[in-house]
């Protein structure tokens, strides 16, 4: 860390140089991890200098993803650097810019979600599937993340947030809302049609349900029964306690009058991934979004056959899906269900997570 510091303090104002910004300090507080399972270590750590397409946020707060747990725990076989700042729901105000920024100004609001950058250049990103650019850089992954309380983007890819909005509140939106409103929008319902969420109590369910409701379809919940009245609160109009009904998939049919047309798997339980592809509606869909490590989605080939169900895979919108989802915010059609605690108490929602005691969604607060 000496050395570090001694390189800010030599060269900080030639990195700098050529940059519009604000008063930003050379060290800041963030939570650093330097193996998988390692200490969460909260710690004074340096401020990053944008790159010339890049933004520079203070980071006021960042939402904890179930994605965020993955990456410090390396259950994926997609490894993330190391050592790593997680964090991929930032919320908070730009305060230097790279020389060939354009599209943010100094006091923006801004948002720095799950995708730091792409090529914008292959065949994905033309046609608007940044999230699977190959070069695709993630926050909280291969780029050092939210909690911390400096951060950096790509412009481009940096999410624009009105003047005025609840940062608290909005920065689950930038991945959990985002995830959860494309997911709904793969599934390609019409109003008036059911849809199941599979983990309607947890942070992505709990949005994906008013997602729901806010597009005009009706929504039948799963998830444990001590989330019910949650679940119900969040605008589920049916649910069902998958630890306690005897035959959990006649139960969801009964309840959708023929199973539901669509169903958007936010848990992180295979069997219930599995189980939705026996009570979706014939020419449903079953949207896959919750990953669970090494999982698999079991169905039946002849009655997948039969009924012709479709499964599909949904990963984060794309910059057009996160403007949508943020105006589902704004105008106050979606509200994100949070507790807010310091980004120093980080290691303790990392427990809570494990244990599936978490209602809605955590945000950390960088400045505590």
């Amino acid at each position: 860390m000496l050395r570090t510091k001694t390189f800010n303090s030599l060269f900080r104002p030639t990195l700098l140089r050529g940059l519009a910004t604000l008063s930003v300090p050379e060290t800041q507080k963030g939570v650093i991890f330097y193996e998988h399972n390692g200490t969460l270590e909260y710690k004074d750590l340096p401020v990053p200098v944008p790159k010339p397409n890049e933004i520079l946020v203070n980071v006021k707060y960042s939402g904890v993803c179930h994605t965020d747990l993955h990456a410090w725990k390396g259950d994926w076989p997609i490894p993330p650097k190391l050592p790593l700042i997680g964090g991929h729901e930032g919320a908070g105000v730009v305060v230097a810019k790279g020389s060939n920024v354009t599209n943010f100004e100094i006091g923006d609001y801004a948002g720095i979600k799950w995708i730091n950058s792409s090529c914008m250049s292959c065949e994905f990103c033309e046609n608007s599937f940044e999230s699977n650019c190959p070069r695709a850089d993630m926050s909280g992954y291969t780029h050092d993340g939210t909690f911390q309380q400096y951060a950096t983007a790509d412009a481009v890819q940096a999410a624009k947030i009105p003047p005025g909005t609840d940062l608290a509140g909005i920065s689950p939106i930038l991945c959990a809302g985002v995830t959860v409103y494309k997911a709904l929008k793969t599934a390609e319902l019409r109003a008036g049609q059911w849809v199941a969420i599979s983990g309607a109590g947890g942070g992505l369910g709990s949005l994906a349900v008013q997602y729901a409701n806010a597009m005009g379809y009706r929504v039948l919940g799963i998830d444990a029964g001590q989330k019910e009245q949650f679940a119900r609160d969040m605008g589920c109009e049916e649910f069902v306690d998958f630890q306690t009904t005897p035959n959990l998939v006649e139960e969801i049919i009964t309840k959708t009058l023929g199973g539901p047309h669509g169903v958007i798997n936010v848990s992180v339980s295979d069997k219930a991934i599995s189980q939705s592809t026996q009570f979706v509606r014939p020419t449903g869909k079953v949207v896959l979004v919750g990953l669970p490590p090494s999982a698999v989605c079991h169905s039946d080939v002849l009655s997948h056959v039969i009924k012709s169900i479709q499964i599909r895979g949904s990963y984060v919108g794309n910059r057009a899906d996160t403007r949508e989802a943020i105006d589902f915010f704004t105008r106050g059609l979606v509200k994100s269900p949070i507790k807010v605690v310091g980004l120093s108490e980080l290691a303790k929602v990392y427990q809570l997570m494990e244990e599936n005691k978490i209602l809605g969604r955590y945000v950390v607060d960088t400045s505590k």
